[in-house]
């Protein structure tokens, strides 16, 4: 694995800025510090892959922005062990935040070419405990229900009951919720009794999530 002395210190300095963005979870902190996101970028971008800014990762889709992925993780309250449930795997970068904190991470993908390119890629970093899926996210994973945490990591018109569902009792949703131009992300807490308590934190922008699985 390609990870020099000079890519772990462009990392230092990348979770330096987003800790002055506002991100405190030192949990967060460390595992943004120990993934190699570098290696998740295709090389055309290696230069850049330490600027806290998104990048294309082919399918139309983007390796989203560190200080983004930090504030969603934070917002899930990762503790070791947790089983969290990712909708929409991306290039892996999210889901090995996940894994390096310790989480038992399940991850689904609708872009096949995505999904084969990460599931064959991430046990080569040493993240081969995240369990990859190709399906359409909008139906979670059933099969391995309930989780304590769902993480969404794309802009949902609203919340897809199945995933609520899926959720256990006490667990927490993590969901940019809106349209496809700007997004509120909300945390979803779903109480012992089944209600459910929601926060609001700020506006984001993502891809929208889509429904059904898709060949490109």
């Amino acid at each position: 694995m390609n990870d020099s002395y000079r890519h772990k210190g462009l990392r230092l300095r990348l979770v330096e800025s987003i800790k002055r963005k506002g991100i405190t979870d030192e949990k967060v902190l460390n595992a943004m510090s120990a993934v190699p996101r570098h290696l998740f970028l295709d090389s055309s971008f290696l230069e850049f892959a330490y600027e806290d800014k998104p990048f294309p990762i082919g399918s139309g889709q983007t390796i989203s922005q560190p200080y983004t992925v930090a504030f969603q993780t934070q917002l899930l309250t990762v503790k070791k062990g947790d089983k969290i449930l990712e909708i929409g795997t991306g290039s892996g970068y999210q889901a090995s935040i996940l894994a390096e904190m310790g989480a038992k991470v399940y991850t689904v993908e609708r872009q096949r070419k995505l999904y084969e390119r990460t599931k064959s890629f991430l046990p080569t970093i040493g993240y081969g405990s995240v369990k990859c899926f190709y399906g359409d996210g909008t139906k979670g994973l059933p099969a391995f229900t309930p989780y304590d945490k769902i993480l969404i990591t794309a802009a949902a018109p609203d919340i897809p009951e199945l995933l609520i569902e899926q959720l256990k009792p006490g667990g927490t949703l993590v969901v940019p919720l809106g349209g496809s131009n700007l997004q509120t992300m909300i945390r979803l807490k779903k109480k012992e009794n089944g209600n459910l308590e929601q926060e609001r934190f700020g506006a984001f922008r993502f891809v929208p999530l889509l429904k059904n699985k898709a060949d490109d």
